[in-house]
């Protein structure tokens, strides 16, 4: 059954999603339309900031996913119910598809729109989306697990990584790790050069993701139910996994 909240969740996914889409390829494609003024870093900063922003504006909606491979992911930790997970991709590839034609319409087709093309090999591009977004999906399952974690908190690890992975990964595959960040882009520019990198690698990195955050969970739940418990024990010492 689907949530009753669904409409409301379905929005905030796609507001979120739109804003990533708009500030990242948006960077990307300002980047070019301006000379260069952004540059590359710039880039990487606008991505991780719009994710930082997002989680703090739809967070206390949605979680502010705003990534079909983070949706999978919280779905496969048993953490979203599979039935809503139509909603969240929904609203995450409308949202990018959304953003991307205000991105054609403000500025034509310059940058290809911000489109993920993999700079060299597509194997070593799928490799590289596979790794990056297994560690995103395990930022943003362990930050979220900590039960005394603030929104913010959340949203400087989950921002920070994603700039990180933008600054560095960014030139040779785009560092989409969101199968909704490159499908928009794509589908209004019509540039699918390799695409379906940047769709098997982030979901193969969030299956991963899951099963390791998974196997943690339930190795911490193990350890601690054989530990000896005293009243000099800080149960806050131990590991923040739900």
């Amino acid at each position: 059954m689907i949530a009753h909240d669904a409409p409301r969740r379905f929005a905030a996914e796609l507001l979120g999603t739109f804003l990533l889409v708009f500030a990242g390829p948006g960077a990307i494609v300002i980047n070019e339309a301006s000379g260069g003024q952004i540059m590359h870093l710039g880039v990487g900063l606008s991505f991780g900031l719009a994710v930082m922003t997002a989680i703090v504006a739809f967070g206390p909606i949605s979680g502010a996913h705003i990534n079909p491979a983070v949706s999978l992911a919280f779905a496969l930790s048993r953490r979203l119910a599979w039935s809503q997970l139509p909603v969240y991709l929904a609203g995450q590839i409308v949202g990018a598809l959304a953003a991307a034609a205000l991105l054609l319409a403000l500025f034509g087709h310059v940058a290809d729109l911000g489109s993920t093309v993999p700079s060299g090999r597509a194997a070593q591009a799928l490799a590289i989306e596979v790794t990056i977004t297994f560690f995103l999906v395990s930022v943003v399952l362990a930050a979220t697990s900590n039960a005394g974690a603030s929104l913010g908190s959340v949203a400087l690890a989950v921002g920070g990584y994603v700039g990180l992975a933008a600054t560095f990964a960014g030139p040779i595959t785009g560092a989409s790790m969101n199968p909704a960040r490159s499908f928009g882009p794509a589908a209004i520019s019509g540039v699918w050069d390799d695409h379906w990198v940047y769709w098997l690698g982030p979901t193969a990195g969030a299956v991963l993701g899951a099963a390791v955050h998974t196997a943690l969970q339930t190795g911490a739940v193990d350890a601690n139910s054989n530990e000896e418990t005293s009243d000099e024990q800080d149960t806050r010492s131990l590991p923040l996994y739900r």
